[in-house]
């Protein structure tokens, strides 16, 4: 693949369950398990969907009016079974928008719906990854001890 279109981040551990993300620009968050108030890596994929779709669709509609209210809701069910293994299920993205009275807040929800489906059937990289089910090859590298 070309450098223009690879995307990454690299996860250093800082403590048994801890981890510091860093992505190319210099950016960082904590990752944890589940057991402080970092997020877990399941609740970033959910921050992910929910970013993407809320990007899309905000990027759009505010072409006509800025928002007097926006925010995404996601949720899923995390299940475990033999045949899956650990996996969500029952995905579900969910915008609470509103938009000023008048002709500009009218042409905004009036694009709202097309919006939303524009972002699900074809921007929204993490969605479309998610529903089209890519393979994920997990590999090491490791090095003795000195």
């Amino acid at each position: 693949m070309a450098d223009e279109t690879l995307r990454s981040v690299t996860l250093q551990r800082t403590s048994l369950g801890q981890y510091e993300v860093r992505n190319t620009r210099g950016g960082t968050i904590t990752v944890g398990v589940g057991d402080g108030t970092d997020f877990t890596p399941v609740e970033l994929l959910l921050a992910a969907l929910g970013g993407c779709t809320g990007a899309d669709v905000d990027h759009i509609t505010s072409k006509r009016a800025e928002p007097d209210h926006f925010s995404v809701h996601v949720t899923a069910d995390k299940v475990r079974d033999e045949t899956g293994g650990n996996r969500l299920v029952n995905l579900a993205v969910e915008l609470r928008v509103t938009f000023p009275e008048g002709a500009a807040g009218d042409a905004a929800r009036a694009v709202l719906p097309r919006a939303i489906r524009m972002s699900h059937d074809r921007l929204c990289t993490v969605s479309r990854t998610i529903e089209l089910g890519t393979p994920v090859d997990t590999r090491t590298e490791s090095s003795p001890a000195d």
